[in-house]
């Protein structure tokens, strides 16, 4: 094999503005690679957590807009009945007998948390105006095994709520928006009338606009003291498994033993997952296709190398190299060039991928982002440097193919 490389090297080496082109042409659409793949996933999957932040894996709720028997269903069963915009009967959306429930589903070993809340819609009194907003009503330390909520604290404790009955964690955005601050006192008033003071104990952020210039924290008894409601007044439980994937088989079984709605993070998120599927496609199809048009590059310069090389495949082929040491020559090539302009490719990724995590990006009141997110996943960098190569020595196979065909007769006599 010494001479088939070393005649390889020679090729390669001889014309070294080709092979550079050629590099080239694996080393960007490599690098393009990364970059893209690096953008998207990382834009994918924080959109991801920032969702799955406020989404708990199982929501269990009394759902009074789903269908139900009417009384024409009870008069004639056997008959044909069709009712018209049914309307939702004056029913409570409370769970009956919820801290059972929570206590049962906690006993269970697939699940992780499980969090009963009750939410109040308020108007917060700001001067002569009031702003919309929503008050939930949660044990915050169960909510933060759901959400990590202290993590997302930025100012006041966890602690502080659990033992203040008057006390909330404001999102920032409400807070800038009621030009409020930790140990600031504010004035809410509910739809039905009944108005309380309550102290601001600390804010949270949560990286999604519509949660954090809305939402507060208050304890369960707060919000039931508001909404003028007894202790057992629960609306939702929020639950946490162990493996998210197995939401959508632990749902049904819920729904089955409590009779309430239970409904999954997948269906909850629908429309999300979708957007995300839809995008990685996108993302999918556009790389790879980059990494192909790389390898017609490498098709059309091998196969210019094989024209421009006949003469010495024909003198080869007669002093005794098989057609496939023909063939290993120029696969060599590929191969090498598919190589080295990956590795090119690589850190030219990487670079690109840095620059990009490192601009400035202003989610504004929408999402709390400052920079744009890439994702440095090492297994992306192996698909794009194994993708290349296979690419490139595919791109070489049909030039090498016809180099193993020459006749060097024909060739010699063409002389």
């Amino acid at each position: 094999m010494t001479p088939v490389f070393e005649i390889a090297w020679t090729h390669l080496v001889s014309k070294p503005k080709q092979t550079i082109v050629a590099m080239l042409g694996v080393t960007f659409g490599i690098g393009m690679f990364i970059a893209l793949v690096s953008l998207m996933t990382g834009l994918n999957q924080f959109t991801e957590d920032v969702t799955m932040t406020s989404s708990p894996d199982i929501h269990i709720y009394h759902d009074i807009t789903e269908e139900r028997t009417t009384i024409l269903d009870e008069v004639n069963p056997a008959g044909i009945n069709r009712v018209h915009h049914q309307k939702p009967k004056a029913e409570t959306t409370k769970l009956r007998n919820a801290l059972q429930m929570v206590s049962i589903i906690r006993n269970d070993p697939r699940v992780s948390g499980v969090a009963p809340t009750l939410s109040s819609q308020v108007f917060y009194n700001f001067g002569p105006v009031q702003l919309n907003g929503q008050i939930l009503g949660v044990d915050i330390l169960e909510e933060d095994k759901l959400f990590d909520i202290r993590s997302r604290l930025k100012s006041g404790r966890l602690e502080d709520l659990k033992s203040n009955p008057d006390g909330i964690l404001v999102g920032t955005g409400l807070a800038r928006k009621l030009n409020a601050v930790t140990g600031d006192r504010v004035v809410i008033t509910t739809p039905q009338g009944y108005t309380m003071t309550l102290k601001i104990l600390g804010t949270f952020q949560m990286g999604i606009g519509v949660v954090d210039n809305v939402r507060a924290y208050a304890n369960i008894s707060t919000v039931q003291t508001i909404l003028q409601k007894d202790q057992t007044y629960i609306t939702d439980i929020n639950i946490k498994v162990h493996n998210r994937q197995q939401a959508k088989i632990i749902a049904p079984e819920f729904q089955a033993m409590f009779g309430y709605k239970a409904e999954d993070w997948e269906t909850a998120n629908a429309t999300f997952l979708t957007g995300v599927t839809i995008r990685n496609i996108i993302t999918w199809s556009v790389s790879v296709t980059l990494l192909i048009v790389a390898g017609f590059g490498i098709y059309n310069i091998l196969t210019m190398t094989i024209y421009n090389k006949m003469k010495d495949i024909a003198i080869l082929k007669a002093m005794g190299f098989a057609g496939k040491d023909v063939r290993m020559i120029f696969m060599i090539q590929s191969v090498v060039i598919g190589f080295a302009g990956g590795l090119m490719g690589l850190l030219i990724g990487y670079v690109l991928s840095w620059l990009i995590s490192k601009a400035p990006f202003d989610g504004g009141d929408i999402v709390s982002l400052d920079h744009f997110p890439v994702n440095f996943d090492p297994k992306y960098y192996l698909i794009g440097i194994v993708f290349g190569v296979l690419t490139t020595a595919f791109a070489g196979f049909t030039p090498s193919r016809k180099a193993a065909r020459v006749d060097p007769i024909e060739i010699i006599r063409g002389q």
